[in-house]
This record gives C-alpha cells, sequence and structure tokens, in this order.
C-alpha cells in the first residue's frame, strides 16, 4: 500500500516535553519592591535578584568535554506580589478596572460606607454588605497567596527582562508614570490600565499573576507551579511543562542555571540543579533526578517525553 501526500501534508512536531515538579526551596524572583531605591532586599536563601532567570541546559558529554546547550529560559515568580504596580484588576467583569488589587476592600468600603461589618449604616442593602464581605474575604485569600505569614504560592513563568513604567510621586504624577497603589480614583485606575497593559503589549512574555485564577495570569505564560501548598483550600500544587523544539535525545545530563538577564549565554559557577537521566527510558519518556550539588536535601524531578514526532509503541 502507497500513502501519497499532497501540499496539505504537515509534518509532525518533532521536539520534547519536559515536565518539572521543582522543590518548595527553589528559589522565586525577588519582590518588586526590591527593584526600587531603597526598597528592600531579595530574602536570602528565598529569592534571587529580579534581574535574573533560570535557564534549563542539556548536556552532551564528548571526548574532551561536555557541551552545554539552552532548552528552555524560565522564571520563577510569588503568584501574588502586592509589591508590583501591576497588580491590577482588569477585565469586562471586574468593577473596578485598573484598580491595584491591593486597595480593592478599601474601595468598595469607600463606596458602600462600611467600615464595621457588624455595625453597618442603615442605608446599606444587602447587596452592599455582600459586597463588602466579598472584598474582605478576598483580601485575606491575596495576604494567604502572597506568604504574608505563611509560604504563598510560587508560578513557573515566561521570562522577561522587561520593566515598568516609573512610579509617580502621587495621584497625579505625569501621564508617563504610573499612579502609586493607593490612588484609586477613577482618572488613577484608567492610567494604570492604560499603562500596564501597553507594557504588556509591548513586552508578550512579561508576566504578572493574578489572585483570582492561579494558573491564569494577567499576561505572561505560565507554565505551571512550584511544588507546595495552596494556602487557601490547602490542596497541592505543582508542577511545570514545556513543549521545546529539540527532540532531546543522546542527552547525557540537565542542569538549571541561574543566569543575569543580558549576560553571557553560557553559564558560570555550579547549577542550581543537575542530575542525569535514568539509564532506560519507558516508551520514551526519561526521567531525572536533579540535585542541587551544594544541598543534596534540595531535590527536584522531572520527566522528559522525547522525539514526540516519533512513536514505536503499536496498540
Amino acid at each position: 500500500m502507497v500513502s501519497l501526500c499532497g501540499v496539505g501534508c504537515v509534518d509532525g512536531f518533532r521536539g520534547a516535553n519536559v515536565q518539572v515538579d521543582l522543590s518548595p526551596g527553589t528559589p522565586a524572583q525577588a519582590h518588586y519592591a526590591t527593584t526600587l531605591p531603597g526598597g528592600p532586599a531579595p530574602t536570602a536563601g528565598a529569592e534571587v535578584p529580579a534581574n535574573t532567570h533560570y535557564t534549563l541546559f542539556a548536556v552532551q558529554d564528548g571526548a574532551m568535554a561536555s557541551h552545554l546547550f539552552a532548552v528552555q529560559d524560565f522564571e520563577i515568580h510569588h503568584i501574588v506580589d502586592l509589591s508590583s504596580p501591576c497588580f491590577i484588576d482588569q477585565g469586562e467583569h471586574v468593577p473596578y478596572p485598573g484598580i491595584h488589587v491591593s486597595q480593592f476592600a478599601a474601595k468598595v468600603a469607600a463606596d458602600t460606607k462600611i467600615t464595621d461589618p457588624a455595625n453597618p449604616p442603615a442605608s446599606a442593602t444587602t447587596e452592599q454588605k455582600i459586597q463588602y464581605a466579598t472584598a474582605q474575604q478576598r483580601m485575606l485569600n491575596v495576604n494567604a497567596l502572597a506568604g504574608t505569614a505563611r509560604p504563598g504560592v510560587n508560578a513557573v513563568v515566561s521570562a522577561s527582562a522587561a520593566a515598568y513604567p516609573a512610579i509617580a510621586a502621587d495621584c497625579n504624577g505625569p501621564d508617563t508614570q504610573l499612579p502609586p497603589p493607593q490612588c484609586f480614583d477613577a482618572a488613577s485606575n484608567a492610567r494604570r490600565l492604560k499603562l500596564c497593559q501597553a507594557a504588556w503589549n509591548a513586552n508578550p512574555s512579561l508576566w504578572e499573576g493574578s489572585d483570582r485564577v492561579l494558573t491564569e495570569p494577567l499576561h505572561g505564560t505560565t507554565y505551571g507551579l512550584v511544588d507546595g501548598q495552596n494556602p487557601i483550600s490547602q490542596g497541592p500544587v505543582g508542577g511545570a511543562q514545556f513543549f521545546v523544539d529539540n527532540a532531546l535525545t543522546a542527552i547525557d545530563g540537565y542542569a538549571i542555571y541561574l543566569m543575569p538577564d543580558g549576560g553571557p549565554a553560557e553559564p558560570t559557577g555550579a547549577p542550581l540543579y543537575f542530575g542525569r537521566p535514568s539509564p532506560t527510558a519507558t516508551r520514551g519518556v526519561v526521567h531525572v533526578h536533579l540535585v542541587n550539588p551544594d544541598n543534596p536535601a534540595l531535590t527536584s524531578e522531572m520527566a522528559v517525553f522525547i522525539d514526540l514526532g516519533h512513536d514505536d509503541v503499536h496498540f
């Protein structure tokens, strides 16, 4: 039997799928506040500088030396960063487009005139009472996800060296500067929304998380979550995946390095993680146990579905 293919044929994807469970101890990018003049330093051991990213490298051993090539760049971010000037609400179904989420409850309180849920004003409607209570619960959730009192949730996301516009000194700053988060009047919200969306449109990989749906950011790509616990539901979270163009066959090792934005393509120093593939692949799936060279207790697990364009399993 002869199979004919005309101009409409499409070659199959010949790349690979990389799935990785990163340890909760994997450092995240520092909060946005660390980039501001006089801002706090990154949390030692738990954060890396904001102007860095991670790169997954594949290693091929040669007769004289090993060769590394980059497989995937990514960053790890706190899924809620209250210090980011573009942690905002946007979309058709939000009541205050452009408001900084940290001020959401304050805006609801100003609109409903409710400051004490146990003693609302006589004029408050049932709908306003529900709106106020919902806003208070949202802020509790936001602070939990941000890790205010206990570890929050970290996401594995697209890497970008882009930066947001400067933050104005007050609510009446120039049109080219973002209003401070505490400004929630209509004009400030509109200006913040416009400038944040312009930054996102100009930088497709610039990531900003959301408290509404953990895997659906305001912008950028979420590849998955670092292993941990959702502080709201108490359920486990974790697992990230990348589809890459390289088939990743005949690979002798994998390493994850912390790389400076705009720096050299080749890594220096010790990797954050290194591991070699298991001796045998099961139906085209390679397992890699990743270990930190300086701290053997810091480990992660990776599965590589190699050469997705080739299938030697028949049913």
